[in-house]
């Protein structure tokens, strides 16, 4: 594990070097950081770090991204995750792989009232349709790295919610 300044990334370019598959979750919320830091920390970090990755030879790049990413979308995080869903392709990795889950269920440190109440009911409705608004994220973890062992259907593989939840369970 090296820890790195996003701040400074070009200076920690021999923490990319000789890795053939690399992992990207990073993000964070327009709440935390507001519309710039949201936008320099999910886009501009993300597309840094997958040309560092390139560059030391990463071959398969595989990026947690958002349900409904679409770069042209008037929704600033939907066009945020589209545009560096572009830029990662675009680096030319031998293979993509992008993640495109729902609502996120997961326990979080910090105290996010409206996210809660958003995953106490979407954790009921998973009970009667498990794979249509959200998806823990330990099945998201696990379709990761199980994109990672199969044979991919091409350059670049979207997986949406449903794919997320099957793959997963591998």
């Amino acid at each position: 594990q090296a820890v790195v300044d996003f701040e400074r990334l070009g200076e920690h370019a021999a923490a990319f070097q000789g890795h053939d598959v690399g992992f990207c979750c990073l993000g964070t919320t327009r709440a935390k950081a507001g519309a710039d830091g949201f936008v320099r920390v999910d886009r501009d970090y993300v597309a840094q770090a997958a040309e560092l990755a390139r560059a030391g030879g990463c071959k398969h790049f595989v990026l947690q991204s958002s349900q409904g990413a679409n770069a042209r979308s008037r929704f600033l995080y939907l066009r945020v995750k589209g545009e560096v869903e572009n830029l990662v392709q675009a680096v030319g990795f031998d293979r993509c792989t992008i993640l495109r889950p729902a609502v996120l269920l997961c326990k979080r440190q910090e105290s996010r009232p409206m996210e809660w109440i958003t995953q106490q009911f979407l954790g009921v409705v998973a009970r009667v349709f498990p794979t249509a608004y959200s998806v823990p994220v330990e099945t998201v973890a696990r379709a990761m790295v199980a994109s990672v062992l199969q044979p991919g259907k091409g350059k670049v593989d979207v997986l949406e919610n449903r794919a997320i939840h099957e793959l997963g369970k591998a």
